[in-house]
C-alpha cells in the first residue's frame, strides 16, 4: 500500500521535471488559428471552434441571451487502466501539465485524448497506452460509458470514460503512477489533485449500495422528469460570433459587457511534457469561483440528494444536476438572474452552514486544456432527518442507487458526477 506522502513527493518530483510556460497573447493573433466574424477555428478544422449561440427558454428568469461556446464534435478518450496488485486494486494515472491547470500539474486518467491528439493532427508524439482503448477485448472492458462535458461551455460535448481491467505487465513510463483506493480517497480530499476527467471516469465506476430505500420510485421520478421536460424548453441557435449581443471584443479577448460570467483569452505555450513542445490555443477563462452543492439527509436510513432539473445551452438533452450549481457564487445572491430558490439553498446552507453539517468542502478545478484556472468550490451539507426544508417542483430527493441509474443514462452533469464522486471515492469498483 503506498502512502500518500509517497505519492506527494511522486508528485514534487513530476512538477520539477516540467518546464512550462503559458503567457496571455492578443486572441486575434494565435498562430494556426483563424478569426472570422462567424467563429475562431484551427486551420487544420480539426481541434475545436469557437462559435456564437442565440439561446430562447423558459427556464431561467433571463429568457434570452447570447453567448460564445466551443464547438468541439469529435469525441475524446478518457480512460484507466485497473490491475489487481497481490490483494489490492491499483489504477494507472498520469501526472499531466495543463496550461490552464491551477498547480502546473494535476493527475488525469491514463489516456485523456481527443480524437485531434490522438490521431496525432498536431504530428506530435504517440499518446501512450492508447491500443489499450482504441481496440480493447471485451472481457477486460469494467466500464464504457458517454458522458457529457460542461452544458454553459460546450455545445453537445461528449467524452468516452472507459475503464479497462489488465491482467500483464506493462512497462510504467514515468509521468504515470498507480494508486489504490485510499490513495485516490486522499487525494480526493486534497484541493486541486485529481483532474476534473479522472473524477468523470470513476463517477462511472461508483459501486451500488446493498441497503437503499429510495424515497421516491423511479417510475415516479421518471414521470417528473418527464413533466418538467414538456413545461420548459431551450432553443439554441448558432448566430455569427461577431453578433453576440452585450459581448465585447477588444484587442486581446471577447468578454461580457457586465465583465461576469466568462471570457474567451488566447495563450501561447510552452511546455517540455506534451505531445508538442509548442502551441497556442483560445481558452476560456471564468471571472470567478464557481459552486456545486448538494444538499443531502437521511431518508429511511438511506442518504438522499436534493437534485434539480435543469437546462443548458450545450446540452442535448435536459440533466440532473446538483442542489446548487452556479459558476459565479459570489455574486450569484445580487444577480437577478438567478432563481430565488437556488439564491435560498446558496444563502442558507452553502454560505451559512449552520443550517447544515459540512460533509465534504473542497476545491476541484475544471479541466486545464479548455480552460484557464478555473475553480469550483464543491459542497455536501447534511441536514438533519427531521429537517423538512422548502423544496419547489423543479427538484426531488434521490437516493445513492437511483443517482448511479441516472448517471448509466448519461443525464447527471459532469459537476454534480464530480461532486458525487468526491463523496463517495471509497465506492469506486
Amino acid at each position: 500500500m503506498q502512502q500518500i506522502n509517497k505519492v506527494d513527493k511522486w508528485l514534487s518530483v513530476q512538477k520539477k521535471k516540467i518546464y512550462y510556460s503559458v503567457k496571455i497573447k492578443n486572441l486575434f493573433k494565435l498562430t494556426k488559428w483563424h478569426v472570422s466574424k462567424n467563429n475562431i477555428a484551427h486551420v487544420s478544422k480539426k481541434f475545436f471552434k469557437v462559435i456564437g449561440i442565440n439561446v430562447k427558454t423558459n427556464f431561467y428568469k433571463n429568457k434570452v441571451w447570447d453567448q460564445p461556446l466551443i464547438l468541439q464534435k469529435e469525441k475524446g478518450i478518457l480512460g484507466i487502466l485497473k490491475r489487481k496488485n497481490k490483494m489490492d486494486f491499483e489504477y494507472l494515472f498520469q501526472a499531466k501539465f495543463e496550461p490552464g491547470n491551477i498547480n502546473k500539474i494535476q493527475l488525469s486518467p491514463t489516456v485523456q485524448a481527443t480524437k485531434s491528439n490522438y490521431t496525432r493532427v498536431h504530428k506530435g508524439k504517440i499518446v501512450s497506452y492508447l491500443n489499450f482503448f482504441k481496440r480493447p477485448k471485451k472481457n477486460q472492458i469494467l466500464i464504457n460509458s458517454q458522458q457529457s462535458e460542461q452544458g454553459g461551455r460546450y455545445l453537445f460535448k461528449f467524452n468516452n470514460n472507459i475503464i479497462i481491467n489488465i491482467k500483464k505487465k506493462i512497462k510504467l513510463e514515468k509521468k504515470y503512477i498507480w494508486l489504490n483506493k485510499i490513495d485516490i480517497c486522499k487525494l480526493a480530499n486534497k484541493n486541486n489533485f485529481l483532474n476534473m476527467d479522472s473524477l468523470s471516469v470513476l463517477s462511472c465506476s461508483i459501486k451500488k449500495k446493498t441497503f437503499d430505500l429510495p424515497e421516491n420510485s423511479l417510475k415516479k421520478i421518471n414521470e417528473w422528469y418527464k413533466k418538467l421536460n414538456k413545461k420548459y424548453f431551450m432553443k439554441v441557435k448558432i448566430i455569427p460570433l461577431s453578433g453576440l449581443k452585450n459581448w465585447i471584443w477588444n484587442n486581446k479577448s471577447i468578454y461580457h459587457k457586465s465583465k461576469k460570467y466568462f471570457s474567451i483569452i488566447g495563450i501561447k505555450v510552452l511546455s517540455n511534457s506534451r505531445e508538442v513542445k509548442k502551441w497556442e490555443q483560445p481558452i476560456i477563462q471564468e471571472n470567478s469561483i464557481g459552486l456545486s452543492g448538494f444538499i443531502i439527509k437521511k431518508i429511511n436510513y438511506t442518504y438522499h440528494y436534493l437534485v434539480g432539473f435543469s437546462l443548458k445551452p450545450g446540452l442535448k438533452y435536459p440533466s440532473l444536476s446538483c442542489t446548487v450549481r452556479t459558476s459565479n457564487f459570489k455574486d450569484c445572491l445580487k444577480n437577478k438572474d438567478y432563481m430565488s430558490i437556488d439564491k435560498f439553498y446558496l444563502k442558507n446552507y452553502f454560505i451559512n452552514n449552520s443550517n447544515g453539517i459540512v460533509r465534504y468542502n473542497k476545491i476541484q478545478s475544471d479541466e486545464g486544456g479548455r480552460f484557464f484556472q478555473s475553480q469550483t468550490k464543491n459542497m455536501i451539507v447534511e441536514i438533519p432527518s427531521n429537517k423538512i426544508i422548502k423544496i419547489n417542483k423543479n427538484y426531488t430527493w434521490l437516493s445513492h442507487n437511483q443517482i448511479l441509474h441516472f448517471i448509466k443514462k448519461g443525464i447527471f452533469t459532469i459537476e454534480a458526477r464530480v461532486l458525487f464522486t468526491c463523496f463517495n471515492m471509497k465506492n469506486i469498483l
